[in-house]
């Protein structure tokens, strides 16, 4: 999937890039983590530390072996303070065999604060607030939800890891807020890196990724309610100079989301039928069942761990692990 994109040959190039990779320009894959606790049981999440759950696990795997099967290497990683994502990053380099790369952790790349509605389950509160209005809340760039009191139960006041900037601990926050603490770091951290040649891997949260799509690729105030992101689809990009994304090679958009310029590793298709199913997940009240928990995901999870097998086999190709997720639609008939 990502052989066109990138090339690794170990030929002459014109500039002597200090990526590891070679004849390549300035490269930068987006990973969402995996499958947390409060992912499965369908709540609001935000600041919590959520562990992966095991089908969390195959997911990173998996990913893992999509970026192995394509190539890439990756000079660093750079991550969130939260363990769902720490994992993911861990899991992904140890599939591709780079757990030696240095990883960089930071609050400024956390999830949104949902605010008082952390911990809560997303159906409920489309019951009670009605669709348009937690749509609001969880895709809209300047609505945040209600702020968290101090007293409230998973306020992260009363993590240690926050013990030095209890001041800047958010009490709800807005895509645009989200966005504001990102930018700094892809200011400060990740575009110096890019633009001297680095190859990066950004691995984080739904809405802190994209508050950094957003700007990446230009999207308006008003369409960013429409983009949603997967669990543990690498998405990669290729940039120019100026760190904006090259014209794909069909021309076009994915045709997941119809709104960027980075290629799926799963495929299109895959993630779009992810996305259908995590909005009947949230939204569709009609359906009483956990979503996350049916028979169609035991499928899913029996047939990846057949795949990919243990973490220390190193026999299973990895090229056959990029095409599981293309296909799982049809292997189990999942919707």
């Amino acid at each position: 999937m990502l052989r066109h994109f990138i090339s690794l040959r170990a030929a002459a190039t014109a500039r002597n890039y200090s990526s590891i990779n070679c004849n390549t320009h300035y490269n930068v894959v987006f990973v969402r983590h995996g499958q947390s606790t409060w992912n499965r049981d369908n709540r609001f999440i935000g600041w919590t530390d959520t562990p992966l759950t095991d089908e969390g696990v195959l997911e990173a795997r998996l990913a893992g072996r999509m970026l192995s099967s394509s190539g890439i290497l990756f000079d660093k990683a750079h991550t969130s303070l939260l363990r769902r994502s720490i994992r993911t990053t861990n899991l992904v380099l140890m599939e591709m065999g780079q757990e030696y790369i240095p990883v960089s952790k930071h609050w400024r790349l956390n999830e949104r604060s949902y605010g008082d509605l952390v911990g809560k389950n997303k159906k409920e509160v489309v019951k009670q607030f009605g669709q348009d209005q937690v749509k609001i809340w969880r895709r809209s760039y300047d609505q945040p939800p209600p702020p968290m009191s101090d007293d409230h139960e998973h306020h992260p006041k009363r993590d240690a890891r926050y013990r030095l900037m209890l001041d800047d601990i958010p009490k709800s926050e807005s895509l645009k807020c989200t966005r504001n603490r990102t930018k700094i770091y892809w200011d400060d951290v990740l575009a110096p890196a890019l633009r001297s040649g680095k190859t990066l891997l950004i691995v984080g949260h739904e809405n802190n990724l994209r508050s950094i799509i957003m700007r990446l690729e230009g999207i308006s105030e008003t369409d960013i309610i429409n983009l949603s992101l997967p669990r543990a689809i690498p998405l990669a990009y290729r940039l120019d100079k100026d760190l904006k994304p090259l014209t794909r090679t069909d021309g076009g958009k994915d045709e997941a989301t119809g709104m960027l310029s980075g290629y799926w590793l799963g495929g299109d298709d895959s993630v779009r039928e992810v996305l259908e199913r995590d909005h009947a997940q949230v939204y569709d009240v009609s359906i009483e069942r956990n979503l996350e928990k049916d028979s169609d995901r035991d499928k899913w999870r029996r047939w990846t761990e057949l795949a990919i097998g243990e973490p220390e086999c190193p026999s299973f190709g990895a090229h056959n692990a990029s095409h599981i997720h293309r296909n799982m639609g049809n292997k189990t008939g999942r919707k």
